[in-house]
């Protein structure tokens, strides 16, 4: 008896790890994942992908919006890196991932508006029909995937830096070290971070 209930105990472990693995794999790309190309309308009205790029040597893709507290309060330290990073060949991709639906300020045609206010130097895209982000596994707005462009494969995954919200008070810049590591060919120390910001919006 003791046996069988041993026996059923090992059955009831194996279904519950299988099914452990199958949930974790079906929320988006991990560090060393190959990610999928994608097409995305910037707010110039062009399609934009990552093979348009020829030169690059990888991309700085941020998630983010203009209506996340946190999001806001990262507008300028994504300006400075894309142009910090562009010119050595790893531009910024921004991609708005939430519904204007839910957020009718997250609109295409706002979207237009902000990135003129603030002077954006980089593309700014949005994920129309939602079908990018979950690719990623973005959860928060601002989100960053670091991807090498020869592999496609993703180096980091996290916030930009370790202040969410105040410029001033940061005092490690995660984004910067680990590209910093990739142009100078070296390990990244740190190729994962908790993003911390708002939700994404969905209806």
């Amino acid at each position: 008896m003791k046996t069988i209930k041993y026996i059923l105990l090992l059955a009831v472990v194996a279904i519950s790890a299988t099914a452990f693995t199958l949930k974790t794999n079906e929320v988006g790309y991990a560090v060393g994942d190959t990610i999928e190309d994608f097409s995305l309308k910037n707010i110039d009205e062009e399609m934009v992908s990552l093979s348009d790029y020829k030169s690059a040597k990888g991309f700085i893709i941020i998630f983010t919006c203009n209506t996340c507290p946190y999001s806001v309060a990262n507008e300028d330290r994504i300006i400075a890196l894309n142009n910090k990073y562009e010119a050595k060949g790893y531009p910024v991709i921004a991609i708005n991932p939430n519904d204007p639906k839910a957020v009718p300020e997250d609109s295409f045609e706002k979207m237009q508006v902000r990135a003129d206010e603030k002077g954006f130097n980089f593309p700014y895209l949005l994920d129309e029909g939602q079908k990018v982000y979950p690719k990623f596994g973005a959860s928060k707005t601002p989100h960053v995937y670091i991807v090498t462009k020869k592999d496609m494969k993703v180096k980091y995954i996290g916030a930009i830096d370790n202040s969410s919200r105040e410029p001033s008070a940061v005092t490690e810049k995660y984004v910067e070290n680990a590209v910093d590591a990739l142009l100078a060919g070296k390990k990244i120390e740190k190729t994962e971070t908790r993003a911390i910001g708002c939700s994404i919006k969905t209806i």
